[in-house]
C-alpha cells in the first residue's frame, strides 16, 4: 500500500534534466507518496547502483505490459510518470534489491537517450494547474473526504488512522493524489489520475473512483449480510458461489449458470446431436445447473456431458472409392488372401453405386499368424478410414461391451463407445479380435451383448448402458477374427460373414518372406540390404526345418534371429556383408528342430498316411496296424478321442462283414488280436476324417498288401460302405504337398473344394475322388 510520508522535499530546480527511467508494473507512485519496490532484473539493479552513487533521483513510468520478467521497450511505457527519490536501498541474498522510494513530482518524457544498459530520458517537470480553493473545489474535497471515511470503515485492510490523515490535508492536489493512491482502483484508472494536471478535473475523476469503490464495498457488505445466514463453516466454496450469484442478481444479469455450464450448452448446440441425445443432454444439463459443484452427483453429470458432446455423432470420414487404388494398397500390404480382398473391393463397388449402403460384418477365421489382424489395418488404409481394435480374448463381463449404468460409482461406457470416441469418426474399421475366445461369467455373457453390435438390423440404434441413448453403428465396418468357429455361439456366428484364411504353402511363405518379412526384420535390427542376404534355399530350410505352422509368426521370429546374429557380427566389425546359405543356418539357429514330414517311404503292410486338420493348419499322421495271436481283440492307442475310436470300430465291422468280398479268411479274426496305433501319442486326436485311413490300414494288414507309395487319404466312413465329406481340405492338401505326397484319396463331395487349392499344388498331386469304401481300398493297395 502507498504510504504518506514527509521525508524529502526537492524542488523542480533540483531535479536533473536527464533521468534514468525505471519501468514499473501493477503499481503507481504519486507525488508525496512512498512505496516499497523489489527489483531482480540485472539492468534495473545496475540503474539503482548508478543512481545511488549520484543524485538518488530517477523516473518511474508505468508499463503497459504486466510481465515482471519481460524486458520493456519504449513503446510499452506511458509518457507521463513520477520523479522519485530513493530513500532506502537493501540488497538481499537472492540477488534482489529492495527499495523504499518517494514520489517528488510529475514529469513527461520529451525524448529517450541511448548509451546505457537501462533507459534514460530527457524530461519536463509538470506542475499542477488551477490550484484554487473556490466553492466547487471545497465541495469536491469535502465529498471525497466523506466518502473516503466510509471506504475506510468498510475496508479492513485500511487502518482507521488514515481517514484522519486525509481529513487533515488542505491542498486539493495532494488530497486527490493521496486518495487515488490508497483506494483499490484499477491501475490504468490511477494512471489517468496521474496524467491529469488540472486539479479540478483530477478531483472529479477521484470522486468517481471513490464512488465506484464505495458502491462495490457496500454491495459486498450487502451480499455478505444476505448470504451469511446460510453459510456453513465447512462450505466456504459454496459461500463464495452464493456471493457470485448475489452479485449477478444485483447487476441485473439473467441466468445463474457457471461458465462451465455455458460451455456445455454451447457445445451441445454446436454438435447437432440426434433428437434423443439432445433431449438427454438438456435434461442432464438442467440437473447440473441445480447441483453444488462439490457434490458427487455434479461429477457424474459433468462426466456424462463430456462423453455426450465428445462422441462423433455426425463426423464421418470420406471413403476412398478408387477401387484400383484400394486394390493396389491391399496387394501391397498382403500376399494372397484373395477372398477377403475380393469381398472388400465388392463392398467398395457397391458403396460407389449406392452411398447409403451399410458396412459389412466379416469374420476372418484361420490359424494364428495368417495375417487376420494386419489385414484389418490394411482394409482401413485402403478405404482411408480410421482403424480401431479391441481384444476380446478372456473378456467375461457384458459391461465391457455395453458399459455400466450410471448408478454405479466410476461407471464408464463400454469399449465399443470408447473406441468410437477415440477414432473421432462414426464409420471406422472396427476390429473385434479373438472373438472365439470370449468367456462368460456371473457378470454376464459378452457374446450375447455382441449380438446387437453385429446385427445390421439392430446396430443403427446401439444403446450403451452408460450413454442410455441410441448410437448409430450401421456405417462401421466390423471385422472379427477367430482361430476356430465352433466355440462361437451359433446366433453370433450367424450374424457374420465368415471368410476362411487358410495356411500358406511353402512357395507362398517363400514369397512373403522375401517381400515382407526379411526387409522388415532387416530394418528392425538396424541392417541394410548390403549387410545381409538370405538365399531362397536358406529360407526354405528355415520354413521346413525350424518352423511348423500355417502362419508366419515363427518364420519371422527365426528370420529375426538370423538378422540379430548378423547384426552382432557387423557391430563388432567382424564382417561388412553376409550371405546366408543353407549350411550357415546351424550357426544362427542351432540344429534342425523338425523331423521331416516324409510320407513317401512307407512300404509296410498296415501303415497308411492320413491327413489331419488342426487349429494351426493341416498335418499328416500315420495310422499303424499290427496283428498278434489272440481272439477278436481290438486295441487302440495314441490318445484317440471317442469319435476316432468309433471310426476304428466301424472300419473293423465293415471289413468283418465284407470279408469274402475283400478276399479275407473268416478265421483270421478268431485267431488274432489287432492293435491300431497313431504316433505322437502325447497329442490328443479326434474326429471322423481318419475313417478311410483306418479302413485302409486294417485291410492292408490283413491282406498283407502294402499301400502305394506317396499316397495319403482322408474321409469319414459308414457301415454301408460310403465315404462322407470332411472339412479342412485346403489345409490338409497343403500339408500333404509339404510332406512329399503325390497322390490323394478324397471324398467325392469335397471335389468342390479344389478351387481353393493353389495351382502349383494341384499340378504336383494326383487327386482321386470317391464315395465308396471299396474304391478307396482298390485305389490304395498295390
Amino acid at each position: 500500500m502507498n504510504e504518506l510520508k514527509t521525508s524529502v522535499n526537492v524542488g523542480p530546480d533540483h531535479i536533473p534534466e536527464i533521468l534514468p527511467i525505471l519501468p514499473i508494473v501493477d503499481t503507481n507512485l504519486f507525488p508525496k507518496m512512498v512505496i516499497p519496490l523489489v527489483l531482480m532484473q540485472d539492468d534495473a539493479i545496475q540503474l539503482i547502483d548508478e543512481t545511488m552513487a549520484g543524485s538518488r533521483i530517477l523516473g518511474l513510468l508505468l508499463s503497459r505490459r504486466s510481465d515482471v520478467d519481460t524486458r520493456h521497450s519504449i513503446k510499452d511505457l506511458h509518457k507521463i510518470g513520477t520523479v522519485a527519490m530513493i530513500l532506502k536501498m537493501a540488497k538481499m541474498e537472492d540477488n534482489k534489491v529492495q527499495l523504499l522510494i518517494q514520489g517528488l513530482s510529475r514529469f513527461k518524457v520529451s525524448e529517450y537517450i541511448q548509451g546505457k544498459a537501462y533507459m534514460q530520458a530527457r524530461i519536463d517537470v509538470l506542475e499542477s494547474r488551477n490550484i484554487t480553493r473556490d466553492k466547487e473545489t471545497r465541495a469536491l474535497m469535502s465529498n471525497i473526504v466523506e466518502q473516503y471515511e466510509n471506504i475506510v470503515s468498510l475496508s479492513p485492510g485500511l487502518p482507521a488512522e488514515i481517514g484522519g490523515m486525509v481529513k487533515s490535508i488542505q491542498e486539493p492536489d495532494i488530497l486527490a493524489d493521496m486518495v487515488a493512491s490508497t483506494i483499490n482502483a484499477p491501475i490504468l484508472e490511477k494512471q489517468g489520475v496521474l496524467e491529469l494536471l488540472d486539479v479540478k478535473r483530477r478531483l472529479k475523476k477521484v470522486t468517481r473512483l471513490v464512488n465506484d469503490q464505495l458502491e462495490i464495498l457496500e454491495m459486498g457488505s450487502k451480499i455478505q449480510t444476505q448470504v451469511k445466514e446460510d453459510m456453513d463453516k465447512r462450505q466456504r466454496e459454496y459461500y463464495l458461489r452464493q456471493q457470485l450469484k448475489a452479485i449477478k442478481e444485483e447487476l441485473g444479469e439473467t441466468g445463474d449458470e457457471s461458465v462451465e455450464i455455458d460451455e456445455y450448452r454451447s457445445n451441445i448446440a454446436d454438435r447437432d446431436l440426434p433428437e434423443a441425445a439432445a433431449k438427454e443432454a438438456d435434461r442432464e444439463l438442467k440437473r447440473l445447473s441445480r447441483m453444488h459443484p462439490s457434490s458427487s452427483e455434479y461429477i457424474v453429470a459433468s462426466t456424462y456431458l463430456d462423453w455426450i458432446v465428445s462422441l462423433p455423432w455426425n463426423d464421418k470420414s470420406e471413403d476412398r472409392l478408387d477401387i484400383k487404388e484400394a486394390k493396389r494398397v491391399l496387394n501391397q500390404d498382403h500376399y494372397g488372401l484373395e477372398k477377403p480382398k475380393k469381398r472388400i473391393l465388392e463392398y467398395l463397388a457397391v458403396r460407389k453405386l449406392k452411398n447409403d449402403s451399410k458396412g459389412p460384418i466379416l469374420c476372418f477365421s484361420g490359424p494364428p499368424g495368417t495375417g487376420k489382424t494386419s489385414l484389418g489395418r490394411s482394409i482401413a488404409r485402403a478405404l482411408d478410414r480410421k482403424f480401431v481394435r479391441i481384444a476380446l480374448g478372456g473378456m467375461r463381463d457384458e459391461a465391457e461391451i455395453r458399459g455400466h449404468r450410471r448408478t454405479y460409482v466410476g461407471a464408464l461406457p463400454g469399449r465399443i463407445i470408447q473406441e468410437i470416441r477415440r477414432a473421432g469418426t462414426n464409420n471406422p474399421v472396427f476390429m473385434l479380435d479373438e472373438i472365439d475366445k470370449v468367456d462368460s461369467s456371473y457378470h454376464g455373457d459378452p457374446s450375447s451383448a455382441l449380438l446387437e453390435v453385429l446385427d445390421p438390423e439392430q446396430n443403427f440404434s446401439f444403446t450403451d448402458h452408460y450413454m442410455d441413448v441410441p448410437f448409430d453403428l450401421s456405417d462401421v465396418i466390423f471385422l472379427t477374427t477367430a482361430n476356430v468357429l465352433h466355440t462361437i455361439p451359433a446366433p453370433l456366428r450367424d450374424r457374420m460373414e465368415v471368410l476362411e484364411l487358410s495356411g500358406y504353402t511353402e512357395d507362398e511363405k517363400l514369397k512373403i518372406a522375401t517381400r515382407y518379412l526379411i526387409p522388415r526384420q532387416r530394418t528392425a535390427n538396424g541392417l541394410t540390404a548390403s549387410h545381409i542376404q538370405i538365399t531362397p534355399g536358406a529360407v526354405k530350410d528355415i520354413i521346413s526345418g525350424y518352423t511348423r505352422e500355417s502362419g508366419l509368426r515363427n518364420l519371422e521370429r527365426e528370420i529375426g534371429s538370423v538378422c540379430r546374429g548378423v547384426a552382432a557380427k557387423v557391430a563388432e566389425d567382424e564382417v561388412e556383408s553376409v550371405k546366408i546359405w543353407k549350411k550357415d543356418l546351424h550357426a544362427y539357429l542351432g540344429p534342425v528342430r523338425n523331423m521331416p514330414e516324409n510320407g513317401s517311404t512307407i512300404s509296410v503292410p498296415g501303415v497308411v498316411v492320413g491327413l489331419a486338420w488342426t487349429p494351426t493348419g493341416g498335418d499328416i499322421l500315420f495310422v499303424e496296424a499290427t496283428a498278434m495271436k489272440g481272439s477278436k481283440g481290438l486295441t487302440l492307442t495314441g490318445q484317440l478321442g471317442d469319435v476316432m475310436k468309433e471310426s476304428a470300430t466301424t472300419a473293423m465291422s465293415f471289413i468283418r462283414s465284407n470279408a469274402a468280398k475283400l478276399d479275407i479268411k473268416e478265421s483270421f479274426f478268431d485267431e488274432h488280436d489287432i492293435h491300431i496305433h497313431v504316433p505322437a501319442g502325447a497329442i490328443p486326436k479326434d474326429g471322423p476324417s481318419a475313417g478311410v485311413t483306418m479302413l485302409t490300414a486294417l485291410t492292408s494288414l490283413i491282406t498283407g498288401k502294402p499301400v502305394k507309395k506317396r499316397l495319403a487319404m482322408t474321409g469319414e466312413i459308414t457301415l454301408r460302405g460310403d465315404v462322407l465329406p470332411v472339412g479342412g481340405i485346403k489345409e490338409k492338401v497343403i500339408a500333404a504337398h509339404r510332406a512329399g505326397i503325390r497322390s490323394l484319396i478324397l471324398p467325392k463331395w469335397n471335389e468342390k473344394d479344389m478351387e481353393d487349392i493353389p495351382e502349383n499344388v494341384k499340378e504336383k498331386i494326383e487327386f482321386n475322388f470317391t464315395d465308396k469304401m471299396y474304391s478307396v481300398i482298390k485305389s490304395a493297395l498295390d
